[in-house]
């Protein structure tokens, strides 16, 4: 966020004013703070004897995370009817901090969200023969750009199976990075998304857990650069995308998703099928615009009147934050 007002002035917010520190004694009493923010990763751990033992009614406290719940789980009761706010990945948090803004055609902001009313992909418009063109050149299956080798969603045990089933097709999976044998440094980010753009027909967007909207930036290196997303995670991708421009490997399997792939790599007019969301919607980071960048939003809460005099509870925060089962 920066400190003091200083990351609201760089990011250039339309308000500035909010004021950042993590010195509790900045005001003399922190019950005098109109927020504060907890980091979700942290105070999962935390004993009761670290959380504040006094608060204002005036104050919002709030839980703060970009990391998925499925690897930071919270497991007991004792932060029910603790937090008034939360500003994270959940697309029900008062606040997001996320990954992923659609726009429409017109430029307007469409989600992602809880309910989405996509345009029917028969709907849609025919792909341009520019975007053909794009599509023609490709000559490889798939590529995955990783580091977590050892994941909690197990996505990297199914990719081995996945590799396996795809042999009996004559492709593969092209892996950089730690877990593979091919190089391409995020540190030269154009330089691998034009790679994912020129040779690659699919590309592994799979998480490294199964939570509730956790969505990363994963999904936007296949949207951005023309090639179809193979999903894998926890999250109803409905939510970020329409129907019919990606494949959901939990859903079909390696057998099936295998097969798909072929079939949709000897069937160019099919696969160009998968690109007519681009006459429609367009995607970005949230980081990209001052508009839905989610520190300035943040701040901007402090400035509604009606969301700041609201009363609100979280009563049962462990079941909202924590998948089912994860415990």
């Amino acid at each position: 966020m920066g400190a003091g007002q200083q990351g609201f002035i760089d990011r250039k917010c339309p308000n500035t004013k909010c004021f950042v520190t993590e010195n509790r004694t900045y005001l003399r009493d922190y019950t005098n703070f109109d927020v504060i923010a907890f980091a979700g990763p942290e105070v999962v751990n935390m004993g009761l004897y670290d959380l504040p033992k006094r608060r204002s009614s005036h104050q919002k406290f709030t839980f703060a995370s970009i990391e998925s719940a499925d690897n930071y789980p919270i497991c007991s009761d004792a932060l029910n009817n603790f937090f008034n706010w939360t500003w994270t990945y959940k697309l029900d948090s008062e606040a997001k901090w996320g990954y992923i803004v659609v726009r429409d055609s017109e430029n307007r902001i469409v989600g992602p969200k809880q309910d989405m009313h996509w345009i029917k992909l028969p709907n849609m418009a025919p792909v341009s023969e520019d975007v053909k063109g794009i599509l023609r050149n490709k000559s490889k299956a798939a590529a995955w750009f990783v580091s977590n080798c050892f994941s909690k969603s197990g996505r990297e045990n199914f990719v081995k199976k996945l590799s396996i089933e795809l042999i009996k097709y004559d492709l593969d999976i092209d892996i950089y990075g730690n877990c593979g044998i091919l190089e391409c440094s995020r540190d030269e980010e154009e330089k691998c998304n034009k790679l994912i753009e020129t040779d690659y027909y699919f590309y592994l967007s799979f998480e490294n857990s199964f939570s509730e909207d956790y969505v990363t930036e994963k999904l936007l290196y296949p949207l951005k650069h023309y090639a179809v997303p193979i999903v894998y995670g926890g999250a109803n991708y409905t939510r970020f995308m329409p129907d019919g421009i990606y494949l959901n490997a939990l859903e079909l399997g390696t057998k099936k998703l295998a097969k798909k792939m072929k079939e949709l790599i000897e069937n160019p007019e099919k696969y160009a099928e998968y690109f007519k969301w681009k006459n429609h919607y367009s995607y970005y980071r949230r980081s990209e615009s001052v508009e839905t960048d989610d520190y300035c939003r943040f701040c901007s809460m402090l400035y509604e009147d009606d969301l700041v005099k609201t009363t609100s509870v979280y009563k049962n925060f462990k079941e909202w934050w924590t998948p089912p089962n994860t415990c």
